[in-house]
């Protein structure tokens, strides 16, 4: 069974490295045969920040505020995939706003975890599913770990898709950008495309993730 994979360009800013990064990958997975959606944070609509707190939960009842077309549309494509794919540059040690801005409104309560009744655990809504995040920047990686202590990723991996039950199989990280050559460039854009190769052929070793029915779709997507 070909593997469901969403692949979410992390960075406003169109025609970076990111994104030739991100056209390996795509080049790597669809040769693959994957099915693939992409999420371009550069040219798809980033959405709002929540001014209400029903905007960080999925609608419940009738009278619930309805989600904006286009976080029901990004949370569906989420619900959609059995892998996910970040690409970002990190920006003063973490990732861009666009990004954040991008989680913040579509891991919502109730679509990608839920809360318990009187209990500080929490139920893993995408539990089953996997990630694979890469990121570009200047900052040395010896620095990045040590004054920064990882925080882009961590925060990326653990506190976001790891609370919602993604498991995490690989973070890569090129650096220094500014002082990188074409030859560099070239490597680690191959690099990228055979990790879409790879993540592709990863279907026949998984488990399929079921992809929410129509009806529960359309409850999330209300």
């Amino acid at each position: 069974m070909n593997r469901r994979i969403l692949v979410v360009v992390g960075t406003p800013l169109p025609d970076t490295l990111t994104h030739a990064l991100a056209g390996a990958y795509l080049e790597g997975v669809r040769g693959a045969g994957a099915e693939v959606r992409v999420i371009d944070l550069a040219r798809d609509p980033i959405p709002d920040h929540p001014r209400v707190r029903d905007q960080l939960r999925v609608p419940r009842t009738d009278a619930d505020l309805a989600l904006d077309p286009d976080v029901a549309r990004y949370l569906d494509d989420v619900l959609w995939a059995d892998h996910l794919v970040v690409l970002h540059p990190q920006w003063w040690g973490t990732v861009p706003a666009a990004l954040k801005a991008f989680i913040d409104r579509v891991f919502l309560s109730g679509g990608t975890f839920r809360y318990r009744e009187r209990s500080a655990v929490s139920d893993r809504l995408l539990s089953g599913r996997t990630a694979r995040v890469v990121m570009t920047m200047d900052s040395p990686r010896f620095w990045n770990r040590l004054v920064y202590r990882n925080a882009a990723e961590t925060s990326l991996t653990r506190a976001t898709l790891g609370y919602c039950g993604v498991k995490t199989i690989g973070v890569t990280r090129f650096s220094p950008v500014r002082f990188s050559d074409d030859a560099a460039r070239a490597d680690w854009i191959a690099r990228v495309r055979a990790l879409g190769v790879k993540d592709a052929g990863a279907s026949a070793r998984r488990r399929r993730v079921a992809f929410p029915p129509a009806a529960e779709r359309a409850t999330v997507g209300a």
